[in-house]
């Protein structure tokens, strides 16, 4: 099994974490979808981060599809998800946030990095900066009245845990001067918390 992708890519680095917490061994193959765009595309003509080859040849795409594969693969007692269906619909709404916010996140980079000063739309970009905050706004609140020691739903890391800490780290790391920590003093310690664990150590952005 091969993991295609950059670990600063948060997809990619929820679907490592998720393979070490499931005890899958796999090969990572870091490849840029800019750097390293014609080599990416022998393997995947789409050019996707994440791409993941399993061991008979099949190629899945996409973080969120290709972590429903895992969780069937895994073994029942280091599943991701909840089977509770109320349980299982929060773990949801916190994971949707959460990408909602890699993507907004994502968006204010291209334009940033990508699209020339000149053409800028400016009401566009206030539009994403909006919907960015707003993502966190519902994870902020979420985070901040969870209680207990644990994670947020119970005494184990799961999928949400994963992808709350891993959003958060990557628009601070993205967007530093962008989203104010000061606004999100529960997400920052949350993160912290989850990127003291050994599983995240393990699987730095870069």
């Amino acid at each position: 099994m091969q993991l295609i992708g950059m670990m600063d890519s948060p997809y990619v680095r929820r679907v490592a974490i998720s393979l070490a917490i499931y005890g899958i061994p796999y090969e990572h193959r870091p490849l840029s979808v800019f750097r390293h765009f014609d080599e990416f595309a022998r393997i995947n003509p789409a050019v996707k981060a994440p791409t993941l080859i399993l061991d008979d040849g099949t190629m899945l795409v996409d973080s969120s599809l290709i972590l429903d594969y895992l969780e069937r693969q895994a073994a029942p007692e280091r599943r991701l998800m909840p089977d509770d269906l109320a349980a299982r619909a929060k773990a949801l709404h916190l994971i949707g946030c959460a990408l909602a916010a890699c993507e907004k996140t994502m968006q204010r980079v291209y334009e940033d990095m990508l699209r020339p000063a000149e053409k800028r739309h400016e009401p566009w970009v206030e539009r994403v900066q909006a919907q960015l905050r707003g993502a966190y706004d519902l994870l902020e609140a979420a985070v901040a009245t969870h209680k207990g020691a644990g994670w947020l739903l119970g005494e184990r890391m799961m999928q949400p845990d994963i992808a709350v800490a891993i959003a958060w780290r990557f628009t601070q790391y993205m967007l530093p001067n962008v989203v104010d920590p000061a606004r999100y003093p529960a997400l920052v310690a949350f993160s912290a918390r989850a990127e003291a664990t050994q599983v995240f150590v393990d699987t730095p952005l870069e």
